[in-house]
């Protein structure tokens, strides 16, 4: 392989969902880059790679820099992979991404599986554009102003969102943005996928009193319920 930084999509939850591609970079490579490295321990075993793996998350990214850059100067192929889909977005990777390329190192991705496109396919309510915002603002002051600031947009808004907030975050969508249209998916992928579509309040009657598990994603739609 040639030496440099290798961005490899992995599964959101089926361990099945894997390129070819991806699993011979995984096997060829020097070192991956892991964002905890015991999670993909368990992708890595179901496939037989047994490639030294180092960690590489949000909180030692910025000290991974260099021992990666040294790595890809040495002539090594360096593989970088997250818990699950595609490194960098919303996931750590981009600074790295960033200063390899400023080095002039070789940069390249191997597509795979996106929790965003996935969950996009699944809702049907997105035909062309859409805006992706990631995670919104951890306290309630913050999410309610940025939701505020999403309403005056002109197409579907595709948020993250840990399960333990979902019934709060229903209501502030419906409080800042009015009885949009939403869809919530959660558990891509795996035995108990789901996904639920309607007004916020239909979906907070969907959830509530349930204990919800697995990250979810969210699209809210720019129509209002009753238009659909």
């Amino acid at each position: 392989m040639e030496p440099g930084l290798y961005l490899v999509g992995t599964p959101i939850g089926n361990l099945e969902d894997i390129t070819l591609r991806a699993l011979r970079v995984l096997r060829e490579a020097d070192v991956i880059m892991a964002e905890d490295t015991r999670h993909s321990r368990i992708l890595l075993n179901r496939h037989e790679i047994t490639t030294h793996m180092i960690s590489c998350h949000k909180f030692n990214e910025a000290s991974r820099i260099e021992r990666v850059r040294e790595r890809i100067d040495a002539g090594q192929a360096v593989a970088l992979i997250t818990d699950g889909g595609m490194p960098c977005i919303s996931d750590p990777g981009a600074r790295l991404v960033s200063a390899c390329r400023e080095a002039g190192h070789y940069v390249t991705v191997i597509p795979g599986p996106s929790a965003v496109s996935a969950a996009i396919a699944l809702s049907g309510l997105v035909e062309k554009a859409y805006h992706f915002e990631g995670f919104l603002p951890h306290k309630s002051g913050g999410r309610a102003r940025r939701l505020s600031e999403l309403a005056a947009g002109t197409t579907p808004v595709v948020i993250f969102e840990s399960p333990y907030r979902l019934i709060k975050v229903m209501g502030e969508i419906e409080e800042q943005m009015g009885p949009r249209l939403v869809f919530v998916a959660r558990e891509l992928t795996k035995k108990f996928e789901e996904g639920c579509r309607g007004a916020p309040r239909d979906i907070i009657r969907a959830f509530e009193g349930r204990t919800v598990k697995g990250e979810l994603v969210i699209i809210i739609s720019n129509e209002l319920c009753g238009s659909d």
